[in-house]
């Protein structure tokens, strides 16, 4: 593997030499926030944007996948493929980083186990936008480590996509999306299903997806409209509970629908949305004997959002609010409900011929059955010329446990209700340089959390129990660099992510999440491009988790485009590494699939 990995720096570097002459430019990309649309070289974060051409190329099958290739992120999976995944970022849990789709919210209040259960698949993903640290302050619960906001795009291109793939264990998929309309009314919609009879014993899974979008644009404005349902059928084998619970069985179902409304006014813009997702689980301990443990949990979450912000002379003003009621129905966790108020407010100034960059802003949040929570943040940039900057940020955080936390019972689990709100402060200080085809950063953070929530037992054979564990300590550094070319190297990029987690009042207990973080995270990707119409893209990760050691994964997609047809190999850990990344499920070894997409004209 040592060689391998080699071989792929210095073809990187050798190439990069002789590829100097044939330097690419990065595109320019704006992020889109709660108050303003910002190109990325202004935004005071660690922002990362990942491109259509690049969700084109990568190995990833899934969303969780391709934030797999991004350092900082730790996907930890109980199957592959998109069945099941826990998002943490820079060593948080997976109730702390919030999921968006389109700017509105996918976790809900019962579990963040399904907040990645998206109703379309990654064909359909127009781009990724990514906040690495703490966002409370502009998009309220679960912004707590960072957000991931994936954005699908309505198109006036007429023009239908077939997509389908096969692969070892019986794998297939099957996919139809169009975009079809005008300039003025575009349309999206997108059908998919997805199998296969499983690596190994009890996981196998059957996912169906329906997604459509439309954006009517209006004078200096637009209404948007989105709608999607998923539904996912899945053997769990060890997935929870035990190790030893071997026939576990799970069906999810996720939808939403939301209605946005954005106009400008001269100086005051406007966005608005409603919007409702629901969420369904199922849960059995036994699939051939349901009879021995069955739950059902049905949760709604209904809310609006009002935004609008106003620049003038001494920068631009953002106001907010947003209402948000939360229902669950469960035979084990009962019927809850609970209702959000949050009012967020920000000001953006720029000094100094515009570049220095000084954002303070605070929200405030009321739960009716918790109370008030105010979240403070400051961001600050330099520009020193059009290519160099420093940037720093620093905020309050605060997160409610979720309903599972609270009253989940069952022979191996049992939840706290009297668990208290965690909270942090969390600090980044960083450097950015992007000149034309190259793109470095490097960045220092700290997060200091509170009466932080984890499931924890004293003993191997004692029950998980949620608890606030005290204060963690969480200090890391952060290291990334890219560059494209248009030559035989297409692009490169190198990624590292140190962390030192450390409980402040440690327990002598086993901890389910927050203490299994990686230690270090290597990430590299190398893509080429060939005979005119061959890519191949190859992504080397080199995770090493403080409970259970290090482990290395190769991933490999080779793509041939031919007009509208792109053809394409695929190949999931070529080593055929033995690895986990929770709870001891092992993971896939090699696994091939084969597929093509075509584009058809309407």
């Amino acid at each position: 593997m040592k060689r391998i990995v080699v071989s792929i720096l210095l073809l990187g570097i050798v190439c990069q030499v002789s590829a100097q002459e044939k330097e690419s430019s990065i595109p320019e990309v704006t992020v889109q926030g709660r108050f303003l649309e910002l190109p990325i070289k202004k935004v005071n974060e660690n922002i990362t944007v990942v491109s259509r051409e690049e969700i084109k190329n990568s190995p990833a099958k899934s969303v969780e996948e391709l934030l797999a290739e991004i350092t900082g992120f730790d996907i930890q999976r109980r199957g592959g493929n998109g069945v099941q995944a826990d998002i943490s970022l820079r060593g948080s849990s997976f109730e702390q980083v919030l999921i968006l789709v389109n700017g509105i919210r996918m976790n809900d209040s019962q579990t963040g186990h399904n907040s990645m259960s998206l109703p379309f698949d990654l064909a359909s993903v127009e781009k990724i936008e990514i906040i690495k640290g703490p966002a409370a302050r502009r998009f309220g619960q679960n912004a707590y480590a960072g957000v991931v906001n994936i954005i699908t795009k309505a198109s006036s291109e007429e023009k239908a996509i077939v997509s389908a793939s096969g692969g070892d264990y019986k794998t297939y998929s099957l996919g139809l999306g169009a975009n079809f309309g005008n300039e003025k009314f575009s349309n999206f919609i997108q059908a998919s299903s997805s199998s296969s009879d499983g690596y190994r014993h009890n996981t196998d899974y059957k996912i169906n997806n329906l997604f459509y979008q439309n954006q009517f644009k209006i004078n200096d404005g637009q209404l948007k409209f989105q709608a999607g349902i998923q539904e996912k059928k899945f053997g769990a084998n060890g997935f929870y509970s035990s190790p030893t619970a071997t026939e576990q069985y799970e069906e999810t179902q996720a939808s939403i629908v939301s209605l946005g409304y954005e106009q400008k006014f001269n100086h005051f813009n406007l966005n608005s949305n409603i919007y409702w997702r629901r969420g369904q689980d199922m849960y059995l301990f036994n699939r051939e004997k349901p009879e021995i443990y069955r739950n059902m949990h049905i949760g709604n979450n209904v809310g609006a959002e009002l935004n609008g912000s106003y620049s003038s002379s001494s920068g631009t003003t953002g106001l907010g609010v947003e209402f948000r009621k939360e229902f669950l129905a469960s035979n084990n966790l009962g019927h809850r409900e609970r209702f959000l108020t949050q009012v967020f407010f920000e000001h953006n100034f720029s000094l100094f011929q515009n570049k220095l960059q000084i954002s303070p802003g605070i929200s405030w949040a009321n739960y009716d059955s918790v109370g008030d929570f105010f979240y403070p943040g400051l961001d600050i940039g330099f520009d020193f010329d059009e290519n160099h900057k420093i940037y720093g940020n620093i905020a309050k955080v605060n997160r409610i446990p979720t309903f599972t936390d609270l009253y989940y019972v069952s022979k191996t689990e049992i939840g706290n209700p009297d668990l208290k709100p965690e909270n942090a402060i969390s600090s980044e200080l960083g450097y950015r340089f992007q000149k034309n085809n190259f793109l470095g950063k490097v960045s220092v953070f700290n997060r200091t959390s509170e009466n932080s929530i984890d499931w924890v037992k004293s003993t191997q054979n004692g029950i998980w129990a949620a608890e606030n564990i005290g204060k963690i300590e969480t200090n890391g550094v952060e290291v990334e660099v890219g560059q494209r070319f248009n030559s035989f190297v297409k692009s490169y990029s190198l990624g590292y992510t140190y962390l030192d987690s450390k409980a402040k009042q440690p327990l002598n207990l086993i901890s389910r999440y927050v203490m299994e973080n990686l230690r270090h995270q290597f990430v590299a990707k190398l893509e080429n491009k060939f005979f005119k119409n061959f890519t191949n893209q190859l992504i080397y990760r080199c995770n090493e988790r403080v409970t259970t050691g290090s482990y290395q994964l190769l991933d490999e997609k080779l793509g041939y485009d031919f007009k509208d047809l792109n053809v394409y190999v695929l190949v999931n850990n070529i080593t055929n590494t033995n690895y986990t990344e929770t709870f001891g499920v092992p993971m896939p070894k090699r696994w091939f699939h084969l597929g093509f997409t075509y584009k058809i004209g309407l």
